[in-house]
């Protein structure tokens, strides 16, 4: 299942953006904003890029029927390997997404892009529930929950900055 979102981070530019969303301090705080139960950070920089990776575990707000396969709650890894900037400033990262001891994941492509006084955040992904027969029915479940979690974020970045 194809995932799309886009959001804006109003008078900031790439860098300033990228800055925060590299911040392992932010990135913990984000973890507690969301009501994460447990969660690690961790910042690698690597050359003029950086390698993000958060595990987290936290309620599964899903349906009953997803719950009665993970549980009341999930851990999950998210993993963005940040390049440096390109010609114009922007910078791209390679998403992963699973959910720990389950077979679902999101891979995908993160893109930070300057829009005149303001910064385009993009994600586009694939959502992949490798469940026979009800793996399609749980997809837009996950996607939904990651959807979520980057709104937030998002949201508690864009009030940071």
């Amino acid at each position: 299942m194809k995932l799309n979102e886009s959001f804006s981070y109003h008078g900031a530019g790439v860098e300033a953006v990228y800055a925060l969303i590299t911040d392992q301090s932010f990135r913990t705080e984000s973890c507690a904003n969301q009501g994460s139960l447990e969660y690690e950070v961790t910042v690698e920089p690597d050359g003029d890029g950086a390698t993000v990776t958060v595990i987290r575990t936290q309620d599964a707000d899903m349906p009953d029927f997803v719950k009665k396969l993970t549980g009341s709650t999930v851990k999950v890894k998210q993993t963005e390997v940040w390049s440096g900037p390109d010609g114009s400033g922007n910078r791209s990262a390679d998403v992963k997404v699973s959910i720990i001891g389950q077979p679902a994941e999101m891979t995908g492509k993160a893109n930070l892009i300057a829009d005149g006084a303001a910064t385009s955040f993009t994600l586009d992904g694939d959502v992949k529930v490798s469940i026979p027969f009800i793996g399609k029915k749980i997809e837009p479940e996950v996607a939904k929950a990651i959807r979520s979690s980057l709104r937030e974020e998002v949201e508690y970045g864009q009030q940071k900055l």
